[in-house]
């Protein structure tokens, strides 16, 4: 039986999804969580305003745990009381926003960020 995107999904199937479909997420004490590795104190901020941006647009908002050179970032759907489809749809556009290398995807049209300490931003898992 499909569910719904308020129903909360059993911790085995949250498991299953997260490592087939998000594997850089995982599940603790009741939220899939991810931890994105930064470069330092600017790259983070744009993470969290990134983050923030998605999480408005789709009007389910994370809670993030910010440092100076990462974010938690941890989902749960409180109404239903446990991780629900919601939670994955989100992680998956922080995942595909965040972490997109623009070097690698868009077929020479950008350089990307440059291999220099300088300009570092998001480390890669």
């Amino acid at each position: 039986m499909p569910h719904t995107t308020e129903q909360a999904m059993p911790e085995a199937e949250i498991e299953q999804r997260l490592k087939a479909e998000l594997p850089h997420w995982y599940y603790e004490n009741g939220w899939i969580r991810r931890k994105i590795k930064t470069g330092g104190w600017k790259a983070t901020l744009m993470v969290v305003n990134t983050v923030g941006h998605l999480a408005e647009k789709a009007w389910h908002h994370p809670d993030l745990t910010v440092s100076y050179a990462f974010v938690i970032v941890k989902l749960v759907t409180h109404s239903a009381k446990g991780v629900t489809e919601k939670d994955f749809a989100l992680a998956k556009k922080i995942e595909q926003v965040v972490m997109w290398d623009a070097a690698e995807e868009s077929n020479g049209v950008f350089e990307g960020t440059p291999d220099d300490p300088r300009f570092k931003y998001i480390k890669k898992d």
